[in-house]
């Protein structure tokens, strides 16, 4: 008989029986401690009702997490044959409630797999997918996203350049395209010995809500100016602009901008102002109540 508060068998137990040795080539740090694993469910709140996206499941421990917290589904996206099985395991113990999705999280489109009500994303992100995937939330068309909130675990480094605000070193194009339309802030740190293999770095879970209504500009276009600026951010903004095969100081000038400031000085709504006068310049039309809608 199990001694798991959930009745399952102990993590580690199912890591060995289903020869779970993680692989550096698909990012993997397995998260063993179960009381840190509902930790990070209880940080997105209360789960009654709620559809959860977990990306990496690995063995399943924040998947028994998010399931003995009262989450209505969790839909658990993972390519490892090897989890796969682990999963099926813990779908049978909660019939009904855990769908498991084999593939690439880069690929899948999770949306067919929701019904309605609230959808949150819930995963301890394999390191090497972290930051495409996270791009690719916040790239959402139409917007506002189909997910509620996001709870995400990252390293440290990529955490900090997420909530990096203005001035900061670490302030860069992630900071400014995730900001723009999500608030987030770093809830704890995680420490290495959390994990299995220990990764030599400290890791941190972040909270991400979807802004209804971001400020009006063309997502390509702030991508575009924030490559260029952020691209060569020891240069003032008059030189590294010249990339977008745009006259700088003009759009500066548009954006109420100074041409001698730099980047990583710039804030988000300075960026977006960018955005606009480039499509002003470029004679494309703004809507305004389309973007809205559709940014």
């Amino acid at each position: 008989m199990s001694d798991q508060p959930d009745g399952l068998p102990p993590l580690r137990e199912v890591i060995r029986r289903h020869g779970l040795i993680a692989k550096k080539s698909l990012g993997q740090n397995f998260l063993l401690d179960l009381n840190l694993a509902a930790r990070i469910g209880r940080a997105s709140g209360t789960l009654a009702g709620v559809t959860v996206l977990e990306i990496g499941s690995g063995p399943g421990g924040l998947t028994r997490a998010l399931l003995a917290l009262g989450a209505k589904r969790v839909i658990a996206v993972e390519r490892d044959e090897r989890a796969i099985a682990a999963l099926r395991e813990i779908a049978e113990h909660y019939p009904g409630r855990l769908e498991i999705v084999p593939g690439d999280a880069l690929i899948i489109d999770p949306r067919p797999y929701f019904n309605r009500g609230p959808v949150r994303i819930v995963a301890n992100l394999p390191y090497n997918i972290a930051t495409p995937l996270l791009i690719s939330w916040v790239s959402v068309e139409p917007w506002p996203p189909w997910y509620a909130a996001a709870i995400l675990m990252f390293q440290r480094e990529v955490a900090e350049r997420i909530v990096a605000a203005p001035g900061s070193k670490t302030y860069g194009r992630l900071s400014v395209l995730v900001q723009w339309r999500c608030e987030a802030r770093i809830l704890f740190d995680v420490h290495p010995s959390a994990f299995v293999p220990r990764p030599r770095v400290t890791s941190s879970l972040l909270h991400l809500a979807p802004r209804p209504d971001p400020l009006p500009c063309e997502r390509e276009l702030l991508e575009s100016v924030t490559q260029s600026a952020f691209g060569q951010r020891r240069k003032m903004l008059r030189q590294s602009l010249r990339s977008l095969g745009a006259d700088s100081s003009a759009l500066l000038s548009a954006a109420g901008l100074s041409p001698t400031a730099r980047a990583e000085d710039i804030p988000v709504a300075g960026f977006v102002s960018l955005a606009r006068a480039l499509a002003a310049q470029r004679g494309l039309r703004h809507d305004a109540g389309a973007d809205r809608a559709g940014a």
